[in-house]
């Protein structure tokens, strides 16, 4: 299992980073985790055929996570010329939530005929869903997004990849990455704790009783982004590569 953070950003682009998008490529193929509203121009930047993207799995219906379904789906149908099947999977409330996205940004869009099948799924909290070869469980976090946010622990090829998504912290994250081969977390703020985002001090205390096998933080904030080099762990860069 390769991992490739196309997208490590916050919502706002802070260091110039894109929104979160991860590409995992797998015996299978490839998936994505989370599709930001960057995620097109990301996948541009780094070369990544769309087509090859089988499954897109979505932690939490914030615009910097999910918003660039709407120009997934457009690419595939005009640009990319999909045939293939994909599965879109998230957090119940997916399906309405994607419909307005992309009739708020291309009006009738949502309504055309595609040359591909389309499967969207809404996954519900602490059951293994069976997405095109892959193992994810979502588990619920504290984080506003007028649905329930997820982290998710993916297992494929025999390993395991959890990622927190967006969240202050709550018990349930530590059941999600306990003994992932990945953790990929999020670090907003360095030491300062604030609702519903997750601190790199708070982090770091739990992360022994985790005791996942590797950590990178993600979806800094400047202030984070400026001690990146002080920590006890990887830090996320776009385009990062990295092998289990």
């Amino acid at each position: 299992m390769q991992l490739q953070f196309l997208g490590s950003g916050d919502a706002f682009g802070s260091g110039g980073r894109f929104n979160t998008c991860f590409l995992v490529r797998d015996r299978q193929g490839a998936f994505l985790v989370d599709c930001g509203v960057s995620s097109m121009i990301a996948m541009r930047k780094f070369g990544i055929d769309p087509n090859m993207v089988r499954a897109i799995v979505i932690s939490h219906l914030h615009g910097d996570h999910f918003g660039g379904l709407p120009f997934f789906l457009l690419d595939a149908q005009l640009v990319s010329r999909r045939t293939a099947p994909l599965v879109v999977a998230g957090p119940p409330g997916l399906a309405r939530r994607l419909e307005m996205a992309m009739e708020t940004f291309f009006p009738g869009s949502a309504k055309v005929e595609r040359r591909f099948a389309l499967d969207v799924r809404e996954m519900q909290p602490h059951e293994a869903h069976g997405i095109e070869g892959i193992e994810v469980t979502p588990y619920l976090m504290k984080h506003p997004c007028g649905a329930p946010p997820f982290a998710l622990r993916i297992a494929v090829d025999g390993k395991v990849l959890c990622y927190s998504g967006d969240t202050e912290w709550v018990d349930a994250l530590a059941e999600a990455a306990h003994g992932a081969d990945l953790f990929v977390a999020e670090a907003y703020f360095f030491d300062k704790a604030i609702k519903f985002h997750l601190d790199y001090a708070t982090l770091s205390t739990h992360l022994p009783a985790i005791g996942a096998k590797r950590v990178i933080v993600t979806h800094m904030s400047p202030d984070m982004l400026a001690r990146r080099g002080s920590l006890g762990c990887e830090a996320a860069e776009d385009g990062m590569v990295v092998s289990l």
